[in-house]
């Protein structure tokens, strides 16, 4: 009976439905009074979930939904507060390193929030819509923010799964509600995170939730259209899978502009890691340039988390500066995992991972396509017994076909040296025998490298450039299936012969290098060349 007065239902009302309160000794012997109770409070539920703020401009309490409707955050656009000073981002392009393309083509649209008379002068049209895209981690939302913050307008965020909700029509209630507050502080930016939760492709799939994300994606659609030339607001949004978003979404007039944030060259890690260790104590002999050197394929996220992870290191050592020590514990820590203390191991054991650890690195060290061994330890570290650790001399966009190979016979030295030293294997090699098949597969479906099957690729890999591959659909008969296993085989069984064949040939340098494992545990660049000298 509370629960409806909370509503202003009138007394004279509330008298006249056919409610009999109950005590808890007495169970309610009416079902259908139950279902009329539950078919008020699923439409309070409603209500609550389509439009809270009702409840909050009325100075409503419900106890169990007050935590969340006091708290501001749970509204759309509303998560930088009330007022103008604390939507305006503090992000600007000083806070954004290596990206400079990114950040050129959006120069654009930071001028158009500044001066927009100047473009409407020429008649000239300003993009609606700003879609980044690009491998996680890249700085998509912090270049958003930055975008916001040197043009000094206001900024409000959202991620696109916030949209979507149980109800249906929440979910295009909050994106009027999040335009109608863009325009309200125009100029601004409208940034949608994760815009693929609710812009794939329609018609994909049928259910409740996916008419929900429908109808939402049908709502963004509707107000960027909507957009004049005086409106002022710029719609930023982000992915990783730009290759899943509907085609209405991309058209010209919508999200006109397109900026990929690709991982980071050596140049522009060395921008980013300026930036995250300003203010930080770092040791003298700390070289950034070097530091660059040694992260290939990290991220700005990845490189953040390296500084950090140094830092942290650094203080729990009670140490007052940041060295080269504890950047390289931190990026073995990243790259390999944490290390296994506890993990013990007796000597036989202790000695099969020795010389599989030197098997591989013996074999990369005479391939001429390998990277650099830098590190090779018997400490365990997240799933693996030992590593060994490659470092590539610079960023490489391109592969040969004898690259792949030589890579394939890398992974299998591991293998070959146990059944050298000790004429029997492991199941230490599970993993260079995955990444192997995987290497050896992509050589001949993908990349036309196999002299048997000609040029021509096969099966259609579903995935993208920057998630990698989530399966594939055959397109190829039952025989090509079995001449592509055939020529995978022969790939994978000519490089384990290869590696047999090297580690055969220097034997005892293999040798001399699982010795000093089992002594050191971990042996670096420079006393593994000289070894192999």
């Amino acid at each position: 009976m509370d629960t409806l007065k909370f509503f202003d239902i009138p007394a004279e009302t509330l008298k006249a439905l056919p409610l009999v309160v109950q005590s808890p000794e007495a169970p309610n012997s009416n079902p259908q009074q139950m279902s009329f109770i539950l078919t008020i409070l699923s439409f309070i539920s409603y209500l609550v979930a389509r439009d809270p703020r009702w409840f909050q401009e009325k100075g409503r309490k419900i106890p169990f939904l007050n935590t969340r409707l006091s708290n501001p955050n749970f509204l759309p656009g509303s998560q930088h507060g009330k007022n103008d000073k604390t939507r305006l981002s503090l992000v600007t392009f000083q806070d954004v390193a290596g990206a400079d393309n990114a950040k050129l083509e959006l120069q654009e649209i930071i001028e158009f929030l500044k001066e927009p008379a100047k473009f409407a002068k020429l008649g000239a049209r300003v993009p609606k819509g700003v879609l980044m895209s690009g491998p996680p981690g890249t700085g998509k939302t912090l270049l958003a923010k930055a975008v916001a913050g040197e043009a000094g307008v206001s900024f409000f965020s959202i991620s696109g799964s916030e949209f979507v909700e149980m109800y249906v029509g929440v979910g295009a209630a909050r994106v009027r509600d999040l335009f109608r507050q863009a325009k309200k502080h125009a100029p601004s930016v409208v940034f949608v995170d994760e815009i693929d939760a609710v812009g794939r492709q329609r018609g994909a799939s049928s259910g409740h939730s996916n008419d929900e994300r429908e109808q939402t994606l049908n709502q963004i659609l509707v107000e960027m259209d909507g957009f004049t030339t005086d409106t002022n607001v710029i719609v930023m949004a982000s992915t990783n899978r730009p290759d899943i978003l509907d085609p209405a979404l991309l058209r010209p007039g919508r999200f006109d502009r397109k900026v990929v944030l690709d991982r980071p060259d050596v140049q522009s890690r060395e921008a980013i890691l300026e930036v995250h260790t300003r203010g930080k104590p770092l040791a003298a002999d700390i070289s950034i340039a070097d530091l660059a050197r040694l992260t290939p394929g990290f991220v700005g996220a990845d490189l953040e988390n390296l500084v950090n992870e140094a830092a942290i290191l650094a203080a729990r050592r009670n140490l007052t500066v940041i060295g080269k020590a504890e950047f390289q514990a931190a990026m073995e820590r990243i790259v390999a995992g944490p290390e296994r203390q506890n993990k013990i191991l007796n000597e036989a054991e202790r000695q099969v991972i020795a010389y599989h650890e030197a098997g591989h690195a013996v074999v990369m060290h005479h391939l001429e396509h390998c990277d650099p061994v830098h590190k090779v330890s018997i400490v365990s570290r997240g799933m693996a017994l030992g590593y060994t650790m490659p470092l590539p001399e610079g960023d490489k966009y391109l592969r040969r076909r004898d690259a792949f190979e030589h890579e394939i016979v890398g992974l299998l030295g591991g293998r070959a040296a146990e059944e050298l030293i000790f004429n029997q294997v492991t199941t230490g090699a599970s993993n260079d025998l995955e990444r192997a098949t995987k290497l050896a597969r992509a050589m001949v479906t993908r990349y036309g490298f196999s002299r048997k099957l000609g040029l021509r690729t096969f099966g259609e890999e579903q995935g993208n450039a920057y998630l990698g591959s989530l399966g594939e659909t055959r397109d190829y008969s039952e025989e090509k299936a079995q001449a592509i296993d055939q020529e995978i085989d022969q790939i994978l069984e000519t490089a384990y012969q290869r590696a047999k064949s090297i580690l055969t040939e220097q034997r005892s340098k293999m040798d001399t290098l699982a010795a000093a494992l089992l002594e050191h545990e971990t042996i670096e660049r420079t006393a593994f060349e000289a070894m192999m000298a």
